[in-house]
Protein backbone atom coordinates (compact mmCIF):
# COMPACT_ATOMS: atom_id res chain seq x y z
CA UNK A 1 0.00 0.00 0.00
CA UNK A 2 1.40 3.18 -1.07
CA UNK A 3 0.32 5.30 1.85
CA UNK A 4 2.50 2.93 4.10
CA UNK A 5 5.69 2.88 1.27
CA UNK A 6 9.20 3.27 2.65
CA UNK A 7 8.90 7.23 1.74
CA UNK A 8 5.50 7.52 4.21
CA UNK A 9 7.61 5.65 6.86
CA UNK A 10 10.75 8.08 6.19
CA UNK A 11 8.34 11.45 6.49
CA UNK A 12 6.59 10.29 9.92
CA UNK A 13 10.27 10.00 11.42
CA UNK A 14 11.35 13.13 10.32
CA UNK A 15 7.80 14.83 11.59
CA UNK A 16 8.16 13.34 15.20
CA UNK A 17 12.38 14.63 15.07
CA UNK A 18 10.58 17.87 14.08
CA UNK A 19 8.10 17.70 16.54
CA UNK A 20 10.54 16.66 19.38
CA UNK A 21 13.17 19.26 19.09
CA UNK A 22 10.66 22.05 18.43
CA UNK A 23 9.02 20.94 21.99
CA UNK A 24 12.13 20.89 23.63
CA UNK A 25 13.34 24.28 22.03
CA UNK A 26 9.97 26.06 22.76
CA UNK A 27 9.68 24.80 26.60
CA UNK A 28 13.73 25.99 26.96
CA UNK A 29 12.69 29.59 25.54
CA UNK A 30 9.05 29.93 25.84
CA UNK A 31 9.17 29.24 30.06
CA UNK A 32 11.96 32.23 30.76
CA UNK A 33 10.02 34.12 28.36
CA UNK A 34 6.76 33.84 29.42
CA UNK A 35 7.84 34.32 32.98
CA UNK A 36 9.42 37.44 31.92
CA UNK A 37 6.22 38.54 30.03
CA UNK A 38 3.98 37.66 33.30
CA UNK A 39 6.73 39.99 35.48
CA UNK A 40 7.39 42.96 33.92
CA UNK A 41 5.22 45.78 33.38
CA UNK A 42 7.73 46.96 31.06
CA UNK A 43 6.48 48.75 27.27
CA UNK A 44 9.45 46.97 26.19
CA UNK A 45 7.50 43.71 27.33
CA UNK A 46 4.26 44.77 26.02
CA UNK A 47 6.32 44.80 22.15
CA UNK A 48 7.66 41.40 22.85
CA UNK A 49 4.11 39.65 23.93
CA UNK A 50 2.98 41.35 20.79
CA UNK A 51 5.40 40.02 18.62
CA UNK A 52 5.09 36.45 20.02
CA UNK A 53 1.38 36.59 19.22
CA UNK A 54 1.76 37.48 15.65
CA UNK A 55 1.52 33.77 14.32
CA UNK A 56 -1.79 33.71 15.81
CA UNK A 57 -2.92 35.82 13.29
CA UNK A 58 -0.54 35.90 10.63
CA UNK A 59 -1.26 33.36 7.60
CA UNK A 60 1.26 30.36 8.19
CA UNK A 61 2.49 31.27 4.32
CA UNK A 62 3.16 34.87 5.11
CA UNK A 63 4.79 33.80 8.28
CA UNK A 64 6.77 31.36 6.66
CA UNK A 65 7.75 34.03 3.88
CA UNK A 66 9.01 36.33 6.18
CA UNK A 67 11.07 33.50 7.94
CA UNK A 68 12.01 32.42 4.29
CA UNK A 69 14.00 36.06 3.54
CA UNK A 70 15.61 36.07 7.40
CA UNK A 71 17.20 32.42 6.57
CA UNK A 72 17.83 33.51 3.02
CA UNK A 73 21.75 34.11 1.69
CA UNK A 74 20.49 37.57 2.02
CA UNK A 75 19.61 37.32 5.84
CA UNK A 76 21.20 36.59 9.54
CA UNK A 77 20.69 33.03 8.70
CA UNK A 78 22.74 33.06 5.28
CA UNK A 79 25.56 34.71 7.70
CA UNK A 80 25.11 32.51 10.48
CA UNK A 81 25.11 29.07 7.78
CA UNK A 82 28.61 30.70 6.22
CA UNK A 83 30.28 29.65 9.59
CA UNK A 84 30.18 26.33 8.36
CA UNK A 85 30.79 26.83 4.61
CA UNK A 86 26.67 26.94 3.71
CA UNK A 87 24.99 29.95 1.96
CA UNK A 88 21.55 29.87 3.56
CA UNK A 89 19.47 27.65 6.03
CA UNK A 90 16.48 27.70 3.88
CA UNK A 91 15.62 24.60 2.66
CA UNK A 92 17.36 22.33 5.78
CA UNK A 93 16.10 20.68 8.56
CA UNK A 94 17.21 23.59 10.87
CA UNK A 95 15.19 25.94 8.77
CA UNK A 96 12.13 24.47 9.02
CA UNK A 97 12.93 23.62 13.01
CA UNK A 98 13.16 27.64 12.94
CA UNK A 99 9.71 28.04 11.59
CA UNK A 100 8.68 25.79 13.67
CA UNK A 101 9.24 27.11 16.65
CA UNK A 102 8.17 30.49 15.59
CA UNK A 103 5.12 29.67 14.55
CA UNK A 104 4.12 27.53 17.55
CA UNK A 105 5.85 29.88 20.46
CA UNK A 106 2.22 31.53 21.30
CA UNK A 107 0.58 28.35 21.66
CA UNK A 108 2.94 27.26 24.31
CA UNK A 109 4.32 31.09 25.83
CA UNK A 110 0.50 32.28 26.54
CA UNK A 111 -0.47 29.17 28.88
CA UNK A 112 2.58 29.41 30.70
CA UNK A 113 2.47 32.81 31.37
CA UNK A 114 -1.32 32.49 32.11
CA UNK A 115 -0.11 30.18 34.82
CA UNK A 116 2.86 32.19 36.08
CA UNK A 117 0.24 35.26 36.25
CA UNK A 118 -1.62 33.02 38.54
CA UNK A 119 0.68 32.21 40.74
CA UNK A 120 -0.12 35.89 42.31
CA UNK A 121 2.40 37.84 44.12
CA UNK A 122 2.23 36.47 47.66
CA UNK A 123 4.65 33.48 46.82
CA UNK A 124 7.23 35.86 45.37
CA UNK A 125 6.89 38.01 48.42
CA UNK A 126 8.30 34.90 50.73
CA UNK A 127 11.10 34.15 48.39
CA UNK A 128 11.83 37.78 48.48
CA UNK A 129 11.92 38.51 52.09
CA UNK A 130 14.90 35.58 51.93
CA UNK A 131 16.48 37.79 49.56
CA UNK A 132 16.03 35.19 46.48
CA UNK A 133 17.49 36.11 43.03
CA UNK A 134 15.34 36.21 40.02
CA UNK A 135 16.36 33.08 39.05
CA UNK A 136 15.86 31.75 42.01
CA UNK A 137 11.91 32.44 42.12
CA UNK A 138 11.85 31.33 38.15
CA UNK A 139 13.03 27.78 39.29
CA UNK A 140 12.02 27.23 42.86
CA UNK A 141 8.38 29.35 42.73
CA UNK A 142 7.40 29.67 39.43
CA UNK A 143 8.41 26.44 37.58
CA UNK A 144 6.94 24.14 40.02
CA UNK A 145 3.89 26.20 40.45
CA UNK A 146 3.44 25.44 36.42
CA UNK A 147 4.44 22.47 36.03
CA UNK A 148 0.76 20.94 34.55
CA UNK A 149 0.55 23.93 32.53
CA UNK A 150 4.05 23.26 30.91
CA UNK A 151 3.48 19.97 30.41
CA UNK A 152 0.42 20.70 28.63
CA UNK A 153 1.73 23.37 26.60
CA UNK A 154 4.66 20.92 25.86
CA UNK A 155 1.61 18.83 24.14
CA UNK A 156 0.07 21.42 22.37
CA UNK A 157 3.13 22.47 20.71
CA UNK A 158 4.14 18.99 20.10
CA UNK A 159 0.72 18.48 17.84
CA UNK A 160 0.84 21.73 16.41
CA UNK A 161 4.51 20.43 14.84
CA UNK A 162 3.27 17.37 13.93
CA UNK A 163 0.11 19.02 12.06
CA UNK A 164 2.39 22.19 10.69
CA UNK A 165 2.01 22.61 6.79
CA UNK A 166 2.36 26.53 5.18
CA UNK A 167 4.99 27.39 7.18
CA UNK A 168 7.45 24.13 6.22
CA UNK A 169 6.71 24.29 2.77
CA UNK A 170 7.42 27.81 2.60
CA UNK A 171 10.53 27.35 4.39
CA UNK A 172 11.43 23.63 3.77
CA UNK A 173 10.55 23.43 0.49
CA UNK A 174 9.17 19.98 0.81
CA UNK A 175 12.38 18.18 -0.11
CA UNK A 176 11.22 14.33 0.13
CA UNK A 177 13.75 13.04 3.18
CA UNK A 178 14.82 15.71 4.06
CA UNK A 179 12.39 18.50 4.58
CA UNK A 180 9.24 17.22 3.69
CA UNK A 181 6.58 16.41 6.88
CA UNK A 182 3.81 14.51 6.53
CA UNK A 183 1.40 16.38 6.31
CA UNK A 184 2.59 17.74 3.05
CA UNK A 185 1.48 13.82 1.30
CA UNK A 186 -2.09 14.91 2.21
CA UNK A 187 -1.96 17.44 -0.14
CA UNK A 188 0.20 15.25 -2.89
CA UNK A 189 -2.35 12.54 -2.62
CA UNK A 190 -5.69 15.02 -3.26
CA UNK A 191 -4.13 16.70 -6.23
CA UNK A 192 -3.40 13.45 -7.60
CA UNK A 193 -7.07 12.02 -7.08
CA UNK A 194 -5.17 9.69 -4.76
CA UNK A 195 -7.71 9.61 -2.38
CA UNK A 196 -7.00 6.50 -0.52
CA UNK A 197 -4.00 6.92 0.30
CA UNK A 198 -4.73 10.30 1.79
CA UNK A 199 -7.60 8.94 3.53
CA UNK A 200 -4.78 6.68 4.85
CA UNK A 201 -2.28 9.88 5.84
CA UNK A 202 -5.02 11.83 7.04
CA UNK A 203 -6.96 9.41 8.97
CA UNK A 204 -4.17 8.90 10.98
CA UNK A 205 -3.26 12.19 12.01
CA UNK A 206 -6.95 12.70 12.93
CA UNK A 207 -6.78 9.82 15.33
CA UNK A 208 -3.68 11.54 16.69
CA UNK A 209 -5.00 14.39 17.11
CA UNK A 210 -8.11 12.90 19.13
CA UNK A 211 -5.48 11.31 20.94
CA UNK A 212 -3.62 14.86 21.98
CA UNK A 213 -7.37 16.36 23.20
CA UNK A 214 -8.03 13.19 25.39
CA UNK A 215 -4.81 13.40 26.73
CA UNK A 216 -5.08 17.18 27.77
CA UNK A 217 -8.54 16.50 29.20
CA UNK A 218 -6.98 13.87 31.19
CA UNK A 219 -4.73 16.38 32.57
CA UNK A 220 -7.06 18.75 33.32
CA UNK A 221 -9.42 16.02 35.74
CA UNK A 222 -6.20 14.45 37.00
CA UNK A 223 -4.54 17.77 37.62
CA UNK A 224 -6.98 20.33 39.97
CA UNK A 225 -6.84 23.96 40.10
CA UNK A 226 -4.08 25.38 42.65
CA UNK A 227 -5.13 28.26 44.93
CA UNK A 228 -2.37 30.85 45.68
Amino acid sequence: MDALSPEIWQSVALTIELASVTTTILLVVGAPLAWWLARSKTVLSQAVATIVALPLVLPPTALGFCVLVLLGPNGPGGLLASFWGEHTLAFTFAGIVIGSVLSALPLVVQPIRNAFVATGELPLDVVASQRGSALYDFTTIGLPLARFELFKAGVVGFAHTIGTFGVVMMIGGNIPGHTKVLSAYVIDYVQASRWREASWVAGGMVMFAIAVILTLTLIDKRCPRRST
